[in-house]
C-alpha cells in the first residue's frame, strides 16, 4: 500500500503529543504502518525522523519529571527510596542496596595479572 509521506509525517507530529507516545512502534500503530514501512518513509538521519524523536524524547521527559515531581511529593515509602537511589552518590547508593557485592579487592579488579612469592618474599607477575 502506498503511503503519502507529508500525510504520514503530519499525523505522526499530531498524534505524539496529544497521546504522549513515547515508543515508536506506538506511532506506527496510530499511523497504521509497519516499522520497516515507518523507516522506508523517515528514514535515521532525516529531518523527519528528528523532529519525530525530538516529539516522542520531549514526552520522555515530560513523563520522568512529572514522575520524579509525584514521587517527591508521596509520603509512599516504596517510591521515596525509589527517588532517593536516582539522586544518590555512589557511595549512597550502594549503601541502600542490601545485595551490593565487591568484586575488588584492595580496589584492585580480581581479574588482575596472577602474582606468584619468592621463597625471598618477593612478589612477581605470572
Amino acid at each position: 500500500m502506498a503511503y503519502d509521506k507529508n500525510i504520514l509525517f503530519k499525523k505522526a507530529k499530531e498524534i505524539i503529543p496529544k497521546y504522549k507516545l513515547i515508543f515508536i512502534e506506538d506511532v506506527c500503530a496510530y499511523l497504521a504502518v509497519s516499522k520497516p514501512t515507518y523507516y522506508t518513509y523517515f528514514p535515521v538521519g532525516s529531518d523527519e525522523f528528528n523532529e519525530l524523536s525530538d516529539l516522542i524524547d520531549k514526552n520522555k521527559i515530560e513523563i520522568k519529571v512529572s514522575l520524579r515531581k509525584k514521587w517527591f511529593e508521596s509520603d509512599n515509602a516504596t517510591l521515596q527510596m525509589a527517588l532517593y537511589k536516582l539522586t544518590s552518590t555512589d557511595t549512597e547508593h550502594k549503601k541502600l542496596q542490601q545485595n551490593y557485592t565487591d568484586v575488588t579487592t584492595n580496589n584492585e579488579s580480581l581479574n588482575s595479572q596472577p602474582k606468584a612469592i619468592l621463597p625471598d618474599g618477593t612478589e612477581i607477575e605470572i
